[in-house]
Parts: structure tokens; C-alpha cells; sequence
């Protein structure tokens, strides 16, 4: 019997070349997306973000390019970054707006950042035939490359954002070699699709959320659910119930558009929707969802804080998203950064992911190291 062939895949001959771009539409989608197989956030995701003119966000794209082949790959962004972002309300933060108001430009630093502020992590893409053991020299060369120009658009701070857990064991020692600081980020919820039906979903539950559940869901009595892939005239009160939610939000970093809502649902036609929740003909809550065949992730849920939360409308979403899921096939439910208290209640696990920071200056990395735990959005033990 002949012995099965080999498959063997050549070496690339030329030294890899990284190379930064304005616009993702000068590496095209069957490039960029080759390097982010299983990736919902992909491509076309990234376009409606660069096209949503999302106000303090400069956006690039690094490659890294071998024998005419893009082999790694990252969205990027330029912004001028708040240090007190993720600070919690209380003194601390109180003091620091007290000195802003007089300084400005206190704990603000011109942010060079691997990642998206827009998408759930901070993917890294490599071509599906690179070897894993080269993925580290590729990371590397990206990330030389990136602090150099980082210099050239006078970025002091360099970042990437949102790393999960497994990716920085991975590459870890590239960050470790080039002197990265890390704090904890907010954790990724998930919740597999491993039951049939919502009554089997609910059997996992213990017996309080269970019975909790149960009475908020006669709620749906009241409301009306539309699963639509388009907007129409409702953006504008879509967009006044994100402002509602945004303000009420301990974290505040983009500000998202109307053009990014568009965007998504335009961009992602047949991968996304957006479910509003309607009590009486009044919209009083809108869920924006991106998938694939396998995961959904949860963009956002905005909904009237007054009028909405006594239709437990949070928890409508939960279930409509789960039937949504066992409808089409879809094995994971991915319900984003915050609030996990509810998450993890309703059966989610945490995936932990880390921001990494390195400062041109090092007197002033290692007393950014020094006070890194203060800025930390670990939640992991919610």
C-alpha cells in the first residue's frame, strides 16, 4: 500500500516586510480575512467601523508581508488616551477632573494601540499557513515595526488592547523582550449552546435564577420583539436609547454613530440584526448582534433606563438572543465586556484578557507600572 503524501508547506524565501496602512481597503478582504479565519469581527466589520467617522480615532492596519503573501496581520488606531478611562467613580477620579479642569491634558497621552476599540479583543491574524512556532518571529516583527511608527506620529505611549488570555501565553515573549507592562482588562463573557431547547437551558440553572427567570419572562406578554436587518426611521431613537445607556456607563472610551449602527448591519448583510424591544408601539430597547455559523457576539444593548427596566428587557435580550442561536445552528453566545454579575448568574464562563503598555520614556514606564493596578478593568472575579 503506497504511503499517504505529505502535505509540506514551503518556507517563504524572503525576509518578512511589515507595512502600515490608512485604510483597510488596500489590503482587500480576501487577504485580510485569510488571516482571520473563525473571526466574526472580520473584514467588513472593520470597514463599517473605519466608514462610522467616529470622532478621536485615527485608523491603521498593520501587515507583515512574505514573498507577496500578508502572513500576519492587526487592525490599529491612534487616539489621544485618558489615563482615567477605566478609573472608577469615587475620589480618586473626582481629583482627577478636578486637575483636568485646570491641566487639560493631565493623564492624557497620544496612544499609538494594536487592537480596536470597536471589536470584542485584540485579534492577531496569521495566514492558516504559517507554522505555529514562527507566529512569535512574525508578532515580533509587527511589533518593532509598530513602535517605530509610533515615533513618527508622536505616539509616547504604545498599546495593545483587549489581549486574550491565550494569546498572550502564546506571544508572550515578544511583549516580555520589548518591555510591555500588562494590566487586567475586562473579561469576555461566553455561554456555549450546548442544550435544545430553552427549557433545557433553563434546567441548568440553579433553582432561584430559574424560578427568577421564569416570572421575568412573562414579561414578553407586554412586549413585542422585532428581529430586523435594517434600521429604518428608527435610528435616531435607537441612537437616543444608546445615549441613555452610554451615560449611565461607569466606562466611557468611543463614542459610537449612527453611521457605525448603518454600518454593521449594511456591511455584515446575512451576519448581523439588530432586535428591538416594543412596548405599546414605543420602542424602548434596541440589541445590535453580529455572527457567524458559530458564534454570536453581542455589540450592544441600549434600552430606556426609566421606562424599560420594568419589562426586564435586559433578560428578553438574553433569551432572545439564546432562541436566535438554537434557530440557526449557532453554538456559542458571546455577551461581551461588564456587567457579569447577571452573566455569570445566567450560566456564562470568563475568558480573561489583559491591555499591554509600554511608554517611549522609561522613567515614565515604570511609574506608569508603579500605578497600573489603579487603572486596571479586571473583572474576572465578579
Amino acid at each position: 500500500m503506497s504511503q499517504p503524501l505529505l502535505k509540506t508547506v514551503p518556507k517563504p524565501t524572503g525576509n518578512p516586510v511589515a507595512q502600515v496602512h490608512f485604510s483597510i481597503r488596500a489590503i482587500g478582504r480576501d487577504a485580510w480575512n485569510a488571516c482571520f479565519q473563525g473571526q466574526v469581527e472580520d473584514y467588513d466589520c472593520l470597514l463599517a467601523i473605519e466608514e462610522a467617522g467616529i470622532e478621536g480615532f485615527e485608523w491603521r492596519y498593520i501587515t507583515v508581508v512574505e514573498d507577496g503573501r500578508v502572513s500576519a496581520a492587526m487592525p490599529a488606531f491612534l487616539c489621544l488616551y485618558a489615563l482615567d478611562t477605566t478609573l472608577e467613580e469615587g475620589f480618586l477620579r473626582r481629583s482627577v477632573r478636578r486637575v483636568q479642569r485646570h491641566f487639560p491634558n493631565f493623564l492624557k497621552l497620544r496612544l499609538a494601540c494594536l487592537g480596536s476599540p470597536c471589536t470584542e479583543t485584540g485579534a492577531i491574524g496569521f495566514h492558516p499557513d504559517v507554522p505555529d512556532e514562527r507566529r512569535a518571529v512574525l508578532f515580533a516583527e509587527m511589533l518593532s515595526f509598530f513602535e517605530q511608527f509610533a515615533v513618527t506620529e508622536d505616539c509616547a505611549l504604545v498599546g495593545l488592547k483587549d489581549i486574550p488570555e491565550q494569546v498572550s501565553a502564546e506571544l508572550g515573549d515578544p511583549l516580555s523582550a520589548h518591555g510591555y507592562a500588562s494590566i487586567g482588562a475586562l473579561p469576555t463573557a461566553w455561554l456555549d449552546i450546548d442544550f435544545k431547547t430553552i427549557d433545557d437551558y433553563l434546567a441548568k440553572l440553579s433553582s432561584g435564577t430559574r424560578k427568577d427567570m421564569r416570572r421575568k419572562l412573562k414579561s414578553f406578554e407586554q412586549v413585542r420583539v422585532e428581529i430586523r436587518t435594517d434600521f429604518g426611521a428608527f435610528l435616531p431613537e435607537v441612537m437616543t436609547l444608546y445615549h441613555d445607556t452610554r451615560n449611565r456607563s461607569d466606562w466611557q472610551f468611543e463614542e459610537l454613530t449612527p453611521e457605525y449602527f448603518e454600518g454593521i448591519l449594511t456591511r455584515m448583510g446575512g451576519r448581523s440584526y439588530c432586535a428591538f424591544y416594543f412596548v405599546e408601539d414605543r420602542l424602548l430597547a434596541a440589541n445590535l448582534i453580529v455572527h457567524d455559523e458559530h458564534v454570536a457576539i453581542d455589540k450592544f444593548f441600549c434600552m430606556d433606563g426609566e421606562k424599560g427596566r420594568p419589562y426586564n428587557l435586559y433578560f428578553l435580550s438574553w433569551f432572545t438572543n439564546l432562541r436566535y442561536c438554537l434557530d440557526h445552528g449557532i453554538s456559542r453566545y458571546q455577551s461581551g465586556q461588564a456587567y457579569y454579575e447577571n452573566k455569570i448568574r445566567l450560566g456564562s464562563k470568563l475568558t480573561s484578557n489583559a491591555m499591554f503598555f509600554r511608554h517611549r520614556n522609561p522613567v515614565l514606564q515604570r511609574l506608569l507600572r508603579l500605578v497600573s493596578p489603579l487603572f486596571s478593568t479586571d473583572e474576572a472575579g465578579a
